[in-house]
């Protein structure tokens, strides 16, 4: 659907579709019309225009995500840049999937960009797992039993093309319903206060796998996520470290990745946890940088090793001179005070080139590659080339 108050833009979106494929295309002149419709037909896509007389394309996003069926969202609008990636965080914070922001004049390069986006977009969600799935019984037993597995997701040199560091990243290989994806048990382990037990899991098995990469002459550094309300615990790093050790690690090849999902219940508590894991050897990394309460101040401020720039920032920034300026200002920031500085959520070869020209030192997403189990990433590592060549 494409909801236009201007007759010959109107026109024009409907000729520039056509040249791309056969959609079954509707229009609407305004906002009301547009949930009137909606309201009978499902659509794939809803293409808004910004500015309208009447109601304005954000009070259309704010109606439409009130819809039990949410289509997904493209904007277009001659307003700035930075008045679209508003528009986007509202859509994005009511669960409104935007695949789309494009400026006018619209030409057929950003349509023919925007059905790619559709088309990769359109696999549907799981279906939510039933609540006996996930009982705090069930999920101490899949713990127990390793059910949860770490998969890693490499992050590649800008200065040598190198897999050089992986991440961590857990995946439930559940019995009955296969391969599941965090975000289909997370909220259930951190609600049954399970997190430490899966840090534990998760950091053994980085470090069985780094013994297995070792034995290849591979020394891969693994970053791990850290929830940070466990910091409340004071001797956490004490705990971490003595664990590590106990299994043949290495403290200083393990980066622990400081999550914004929960908050310490006293800010010392996470300037004390930081500091006392560096003390133990352990790499820190600001995670999801540019989102949420992360802050220059905790950059200055923490001992980070690393810092991670949230994919927000990153996904599109070849398109955006806002973009592209605020990247080029958080790496070269982040390069002055001694950090690694990796961009996370990498999907474009032109984001790439892009990060690679304002002097990004790591990269990671998809355009490397997804996260894979541990046996596959060594293969990723071979298919890199030689060890001896690091």
């Amino acid at each position: 659907m494409i909801v236009e108050d201007h007759p010959f833009q109107h026109m024009y979106l409907q000729h520039l579709f056509g040249e791309l494929g056969p959609y079954y295309l509707e229009g609407a002149r305004d906002g009301e019309e547009a949930l009137e419709r909606l309201k009978w037909r499902k659509f794939d896509l809803v293409l808004t225009d910004l500015l309208m007389p009447g109601m304005d394309g954000v009070q259309f996003i704010q109606r439409l995500a009130a819809l039990h069926s949410k289509p997904a969202l493209a904007i277009m609008s001659s307003a700035s840049r930075r008045m679209l990636m508003s528009a986007s965080l509202v859509a994005k914070n009511l669960g409104v999937k935007v695949i789309g922001l494009i400026s006018k004049p619209v030409n057929l390069a950003a349509l023919q960009t925007l059905t790619t986006q559709l088309s990769i977009s359109q696999p549907s969600s799981p279906r939510p797992l039933p609540a006996s799935m996930l009982s705090r019984a069930v999920l101490a037993q899949a713990i127990e039993e390793e059910q949860f597995e770490a998969w890693f997701q490499p992050k590649k040199s800008l200065f040598n093309g190198r897999i050089v560091a992986a991440e961590a990243l857990v995946r439930w290989m559940h019995p009955t319903q296969g391969m599941m994806l965090p975000d289909t048990f997370l909220p259930a382990l951190k609600s049954f206060d399970l997190e430490e037990d899966l840090l534990w899991l998760v950091l053994r098995q980085a470090i069985q796998a780094q013994a297995r990469w070792r034995q290849q002459d591979y020394d891969i550094p693994v970053s791990i996520n850290l929830p940070t309300h466990l910091l409340n615990s004071h001797d956490l790093a004490d705990r971490l470290f003595d664990f590590v050790m106990e299994h043949q690690g290495v403290p200083g090849q393990i980066c622990f990745e400081l999550m914004e999902c929960s908050v310490p219940q006293d800010i010392s508590n996470f300037y004390a946890g930081a500091c006392r894991l560096r003390i133990k050897g352990f790499g820190l990394s600001q995670d999801d940088f540019g989102k949420g309460y992360s802050s220059y101040m905790n950059l200055v401020s923490t001992p980070f090793t690393e810092l991670k720039i949230d994919r927000a920032l990153v996904q599109g920034c070849h398109a955006s001179e806002e973009l592209t300026k605020a990247l080029t200002s958080i790496i070269a920031l982040g390069r002055q005070l001694g950090l690694t500085v990796v961009a996370e959520g990498v999907e474009s070869a032109e984001e790439l080139a892009l990060l690679r020209k304002i002097d990004c030192s790591q990269v990671q997403g998809f355009l490397i590659s997804r996260a894979v189990p541990s046996e596959q990433f060594q293969q990723l590592l071979v298919n890199d080339g030689p060890a001896a060549s690091y």
